[in-house]
């Protein structure tokens, strides 16, 4: 039953109990809001996933590089299920408190379902926002049903989260200490473009792109696209402003000088505002009127773990390797460089070897190796072994 019964068990009060008296007032309106709001949200994320999993097949996958395509398919298909899930709760809740789902709905995404790679960033953008926008609500949540019921979804996307980092290929697991929250009007200048056909009452800010072509990383200038920023507003007066978790403000940068800075890892929300003042990381006291187009959100991945280049080993990286260090005897060592000739070498500290195999004078290369002198002299050669397979750099003085 996995999360389900939890959601199901956190929703049960409201669903047995609640009448349409339970949500007068303004107050009680917004949770109705928000619910409708999170609930197109979440049939966004269930068809992006159900559209991706019908397109992309098995030869799909690894020839993005996946070590296999099970383990793609099926992460994708649990996250899936768990989105819709999402979906029927917010709904059956809805009803019992005498309010209607927004219905009509329509989600399109042709434009980032044209191969793999694009449809998993796009996943990890989807998954970001869902994240954003339940830490938004809950500083417009009023219902303590409501809003126990929406921080365990909230939970749930965080993981979802997580597992897409990892399957990204090239990104940090868990990058930040904290996310950052949206308001409703944020996550539309993001989602909004995948949404036709419903109203969601709610206006989006406009939306935000970025226009680079290729990685994004420390040190790239930032160019922008907005039906805002092109034209209407001079740009020498715009500012772009970096957002991430761990700071408690933005990183204000006039709009022509947007380079991403080192030391940013993960995801970073981008809006381009009309002054420098830095945006807060609180979405509660976050200025709005400043805000002339955004946020979008980019991933800078520069701080790439080893999980996700397991799951991932076509993915450009450089390839894992594994160093150990090992000690060989004296007879293994003189073995070792027995016709290779001494060559003195001033003050040596330590030795190594391209790999050993311990209790063995032929090495296996990807080891490390210390080299012990013997008894009664000091070996002093540096250099390749006779058969190529060792390279010794230096000695060290051993009793043993």
């Amino acid at each position: 039953m996995r999360y389900c019964s939890i959601l199901f068990a956190l929703a049960a009060p409201l669903l047995v109990s609640a009448a349409p008296t339970h949500f007068l007032g303004k107050r009680a309106a917004a949770d109705i809001l928000v619910f409708q709001f999170a609930d197109v949200l979440e049939q966004l994320e269930s068809t992006f996933y159900q559209q991706a999993l019908a397109k992309f097949h098995d030869s799909d996958f690894t020839a993005a590089g996946f070590s296999s395509s099970q383990i793609p398919v099926e992460q994708l298909t649990t996250i899936q299920g768990d989105e819709a899930t999402h979906s029927s709760v917010l709904q059956s809740a809805l009803q019992a408190a005498g309010a209607k789902p927004i219905s009509g709905c329509t989600f399109s995404f042709d434009s980032v379902l044209t191969d793999v790679d694009t449809m998993a960033a796009t996943a990890r953008v989807i998954e970001m926002v869902g994240v954003s926008a339940y830490i938004g609500a809950m500083t417009i949540l009023t219902d303590p049903v409501l809003l126990a019921a929406a921080g365990s979804i909230l939970t749930v996307e965080a993981r979802h989260q997580t597992v897409l980092n990892i399957l990204s290929g090239t990104g940090t697991a868990i990058p930040a200490a904290f996310d950052v929250a949206f308001t409703p009007n944020e996550v539309l200048a993001i989602a909004s473009q995948f949404i036709s056909g419903c109203s969601l009452g709610i206006s989006a800010n406009t939306p935000l792109s970025i226009t680079n072509n290729g990685s994004i990383i420390p040190g790239t200038t930032l160019t922008f696209q907005a039906a805002s920023i092109n034209g209407t507003v001079p740009t020498d007066s715009l500012f772009c402003q970096m957002l991430i978790g761990d700071s408690p403000t933005a990183i204000p940068l006039p709009i022509s000088q947007c380079v991403v800075p080192s030391g940013v890892n993960g995801p970073v929300a981008l809006f381009i505002t009309s002054d420098g003042q830095p945006l807060l990381n609180d979405v509660h006291d976050r200025a709005q009127k400043q805000v002339v187009a955004g946020p979008t959100l980019a991933f800078i991945d520069t701080q790439p773990q080893m999980l996700p280049q397991l799951v991932k080993a076509g993915n450009g990286s450089q390839p894992l390797t594994t160093t150990t260090t090992q000690t060989i005897s004296p007879a293994q060592a003189s073995a070792v460089i027995a016709s290779a000739g001494a060559i003195s070498m001033p003050s040596p500290t330590s030795a190594t070897a391209s790999s050993a195999t311990p209790g063995s004078a032929s090495p296996t290369p990807g080891t490390s190796v210390s080299v012990v002198s013997p008894p009664g002299g000091k070996n002093t050669f540096t250099g390749p072994s006779p058969d190529g397979m060792m390279t010794v750099n230096g000695w060290s003085e051993s009793g043993t």
